[in-house]
């Protein structure tokens, strides 16, 4: 299959090599010129280090190689998302497939990242997206990895499911793009909280507490935009969360620890060395879950930190302090509780 990444980053470079590896022709597009020629001359990409790029991967950044292409990969931060599809739908043939693999939700939209693809294409082309626990570092090293391809149809999510499937990259297909979507974006926020919480140093419990509490809000707000709770139990929900709260590679969590560490969030954003996705999404989810009319007290509590320069310790303090709740929703009735214990 002809094959066009649109995003030259770590993730998009990533996925240009798991797709030739799988056996397809494929192009890695770049918005910059001169970093495509040098990309291509070396086959050394600086957002990958170590990890020498395959000769038969072509690197471009003439978006008109996507005339060729039946299936059409987008892969750049969430914040060029809609400029990287603007300049390659004019070029996308009629009966290709595209594949959003962006995780977040636009600012000043609150759109997904699918329905910013869908409304610049005006819904001309079937649209999956491809999410789950991925770090392109591992990916690029052909390391055991599971994702899920989401589509409302279910032939185009087998498809994406086939075309990206591998003997160490697994893919599940699901059918909930809503909350497939929500959970990429919602993670990022949460993950680079937990690197609040690191830099802190807390500790372990509260970094579980932070960590369990804060998909309790993810899964109210997936229900409430209309996607499905259980989505958030799955590689799109939890295993994204853990992966991007625990691991080495994430930036965000990086983030969040140089602010924990007493860091100015600008400072913090631009150590890391590149985009950090949680710090454009904590500003969408905020938007969004007032839209919806849901309150996420983790989640505004991160946004304080980065946008109101919030008190880093204040604020775990007031997460700490909120009223006393249940777990869990239900009902104190009869029916409710646990079974009594068996006599002896």
């Amino acid at each position: 299959m002809e094959i066009v990444v649109f995003g030259s980053g770590a993730w998009g470079t990533a996925l240009a090599m798991l797709l030739a590896y799988n056996g397809h022709r494929v192009s890695l597009w770049s918005h910059d010129g001169e970093k495509a020629e040098a990309v291509a001359r070396t086959r050394k990409n600086p957002a990958l280090p170590g990890v020498p790029l395959p000769e038969d991967i072509a690197v471009i950044s003439d978006p008109s190689a996507a005339e060729k292409a039946e299936l059409v990969v987008f892969a750049p931060p969430s914040n060029v998302l809609r400029s990287t599809v603007e300049k390659a739908a004019p070029h996308i043939r009629p009966g290709t497939v595209i594949v959003s693999a962006t995780k977040g939700i636009e600012a000043g939209t609150e759109l997904r990242m699918s329905q910013v693809i869908r409304q610049i294409t005006q819904d001309a082309f079937p649209v999956a997206v491809l999410s789950g626990p991925s770090h392109a570092e591992e990916v690029s090293r052909h390391m055991a990895t599971g994702c899920v391809s989401a589509c409302e149809d279910k032939a185009v999510a087998e498809l994406v499911q086939g075309v990206f499937m591998n003997d160490m990259f697994r893919v599940y297909v699901n059918q909930d793009v809503v909350g497939v979507e929500l959970c990429g974006a919602v993670k990022n926020v949460v993950a680079l909280g937990c690197g609040v919480v690191d830099g802190l140093a807390l500790g372990d419990n509260a970094k579980a507490l932070f960590m369990t509490r804060a998909m309790s809000e993810l899964a109210v707000l997936c229900q409430k935009a209309g996607g499905l709770r259980s989505t958030c139990s799955g590689l799109a929900g939890m295993g994204d969360l853990i992966v991007t709260c625990l691991s080495v590679h994430s930036r965000n969590r990086r983030a969040g620890q140089l602010i924990g560490r007493g860091a100015p969030v600008a400072l913090a954003l631009r150590e890391v060395g590149a985009v950090v996705e949680g710090y454009y999404a904590a500003a969408s989810v905020k938007a969004l879950s007032e839209k919806l009319g849901v309150d996420l007290p983790i989640c505004r509590s991160v946004y304080g930190i980065l946008y109101e320069n919030a008190d880093v310790t204040k604020a775990v303090h007031e997460l700490m302090s909120r009223d006393r709740r249940s777990e869990f929703d239900y009902r104190w009735d009869s029916k409710s509780k646990p079974p009594a214990k068996p006599e002896a």
